[in-house]
């Protein structure tokens, strides 16, 4: 580019920016976390493959606007002296040399711009910058703070369908990498071909005309989260085994009659009736042994689930789906009675398409994928959990010397026969008869017995109330720390009847009912389909303690904390955080501690990625 031309398209980035600055005012965040980072990229393409031409929606940085310069209208530029080529050879260049689509002839595809116009960045799940990507320990880049893009829209027709495509990015022409950091997708017919990346460098994509979910780039490192069409799940938790299947509704004719009126879409009014033959086709081939025993399984849940760059969520309402790209999420439970030694999943399903089907186990030390194929088709999980505690109930007993004195029984008794020893010595002396000498004695005698036997014989009695000590603030929240832990863990077995009988332990009368339901509203989580979330953290943030003036040791509680539960479907977890206020009254019940009243002031859900820096600002 010429001196002339660089200062030119200088000129129009800053006429842009100005242009952007006079109509863009409100700022947009996301909120979704991808530790590549690539939809933080200050240049973002997606790209879709139709049937005969690929549309790219670009967005152009303003800082980059000098790499894309050949896109700028005439209208960008001031001044006297500038001699740009018209806008078809600019374009024809810019597809030679800016952003080039190569069918797998050679044939560089042509570009027809249809829209170009300044727009503010498009709001995309997004990390957040402080985040730490555990797999290379760095931050993950956030998106740029200037939201100012130059949305272009560009249409590469081609006559017949090619193979493969090869995308190219700007090119360096020493490193040959991109002159700018561009984040992409690519569609082709609506599947999604990968995650969000970063396109640097020329990637090719073999097309699929036939199933365009099979399409797929040479490069390893462009494809989805979703390894495979069909996946199976085991989730191993404390008093339940899942085994959860994720299928593609395409590629479920193979083994099942869909029943739909069209080849190409699921409507809205057939959702419900596919679901229930999905739901029973997959529960009666389900092969799932637990220590070698087939347990009775229940039909916990089937949803359509809708595939994004985010993952996956359950579908809340019914709609138009199209078939090649529909999931339908199948959940299978087996209730137990604690941690399995071994769970075996033999997986019978098979079709040309589908010869080799992802897995993954999922227990308290984390997840172990795998595979199995038609020879090798079992799935096993083995305990290895050496050192894993079962989450427990247990009963808060109230400190003894709180509520009961020790007495010294046969102390207590010699020191009571001095009484009349004394008595009759007394008398004796007064009555002018022998020698008390003997009295003496056994007086010395008795109160020697009581020291010696003070360990022994002791009896436990009530403590009077103007007795009773009263607990240090520590020890109170501890109590505290402990009956909420308690709650919670009570919400980990399924029976709604052993969830009562371990709240019971904790809570009293008729209170029960309230904090069941009270919990089973908070920790729903609606991205994983009304799941209750399983709290696995409860942090006390604030705490004043008062005594009751109705009951000697009773306690009031002013407490703010927070409850971080979790619920993992299909190799993703969902993760929970609410934070509550409340007044909580706790008394001693039968020798243990029990929430006796609760006044619940304010309940409301946090962010749990939230930057504590920025919150607590």
């Amino acid at each position: 580019m010429s001196p002339m031309m660089k200062h030119a398209a200088r000129t129009a980035i800053s006429i842009f920016i100005l242009f952007c600055i006079c109509i863009f005012q409100t700022p947009v965040q996301a909120d979704w976390i991808n530790l590549s980072g690539a939809q933080n990229a200050a240049n973002i393409a997606v790209i879709h493959i139709n049937d005969d031409h690929v549309r790219i929606e670009l967005e152009i940085f303003v800082g980059d606007l000098e790499t894309f310069e050949r896109l700028l209208p005439d209208e960008f530029f001031s001044g006297s002296g500038i001699n740009r080529p018209g806008a078809a050879q600019r374009l024809q260049r810019f597809s030679e040399k800016d952003l080039l689509i190569v069918a797998d002839n050679g044939l560089r595809l042509r570009a027809v711009l249809k829209i170009i116009e300044p727009r503010l960045r498009m709001q995309r799940p997004s990390s957040i910058p402080w985040k730490i990507n555990p797999y290379t320990g760095q931050p993950i880049p956030g998106p740029p703070a200037d939201k100012r893009v130059l949305y272009a829209e560009l249409i590469y027709p081609f006559a017949q369908k090619p193979q493969a495509l090869t995308i190219i990015p700007p090119l360096d022409p020493d490193s040959r990498i991109s002159k700018v950091p561009i984040g992409f997708m690519t569609y082709h017919k609506r599947a999604p071909l990968h995650d969000f990346r970063y396109l640097s460098e020329p990637s090719t994509v073999a097309l699929d005309w036939e199933d365009p979910w099979y399409s797929a780039f040479d490069n390893k490192a462009l494809k989805r989260w979703q390894r495979g069409s069909v996946m199976s799940f085991l989730y191993i938790e404390p008093y339940e085994v899942r085994h959860e299947i994720l299928a593609r509704v395409k590629d479920l004719s193979a083994w099942m009659d869909l029943g739909l009126r069209g080849d190409e879409f699921i409507e809205a009014d057939e959702n419900e009736p596919l679901k229930e033959r999905v739901g029973a086709f997959f529960l009666k081939h389900d092969r799932t042994l637990i220590d070698g025993k087939q347990l009775r399984s229940i039909l916990d849940r089937t949803a359509f689930v809708k595939y994004s760059m985010t993952g996956s969520t359950f579908l809340v309402e019914p709609e138009q789906l199209p078939v090649s790209t529909a999931m339908v999420g199948v959940i299978i439970t087996y209730p137990t009675r604690g941690l399995p030694q071994q769970v075996v999943n033999h997986w019978r399903l098979w079709s040309d398409r589908i010869q080799k089907v992802p897995t993954n186990a999922i227990d308290p030390a984390g997840p172990f994928p795998s595979y199995v194929t038609p020879d090798d088709n079992a799935f096993t999980w083995n305990n290895f959990l050496k050192t894993y505690q079962m989450p427990n109930v247990v009963k808060i007993d109230v400190d003894a010397s709180l509520t009961t004195m020790q007495l010294p029984l046969a102390s207590t008794l010699c020191l009571l026969a001095l009484i009349p020893l004394g008595w009759h010595a007394t008398k004796r002396r007064k009555s002018g008869q022998a020698s008390i000498g003997l009295h003496l004695a056994l007086g010395i005698l008795l109160v020697a017995g009581s020291v010696a036997l003070y360990p022994f014989l002791r009896i436990g009695i009530a403590k009077p109330a103007v007795l009773a000590p009263k607990m240090t603030d520590d020890q109170a929240i501890t109590v505290l720390d402990s009956l909420l832990n308690n709650v919670y863990r009570s919400f980990d077995f399924r029976k709604e009847e052993d969830v009562y009988n371990r709240l019971a332990t904790s809570v009293q009368g008729n209170l029960l009912t309230e904090i069941y339901l009270q919990n089973r509203r908070s920790m729903v989580v609606t991205q994983a389909g009304g799941a209750r979330a399983r709290v696995n953290q409860v942090d006390i943030l604030d705490v004043e303690v008062r005594s009751l003036a109705d009951s000697p040791l009773g306690l009031l509680f002013h407490a703010d904390w927070t409850a971080t539960g979790s619920v993992g479907h299909w190799g993703h977890i969902h993760t929970r955080q609410n934070q509550y206020k409340a007044n909580i009254a706790v008394r001693p019940v039968d020798g243990a501690w029990k929430i006796t009243a609760l006044e619940l002031l304010e309940e409301k859900r946090i962010d749990p990625y939230a930057n504590p820096e920025k919150s607590a600002n």
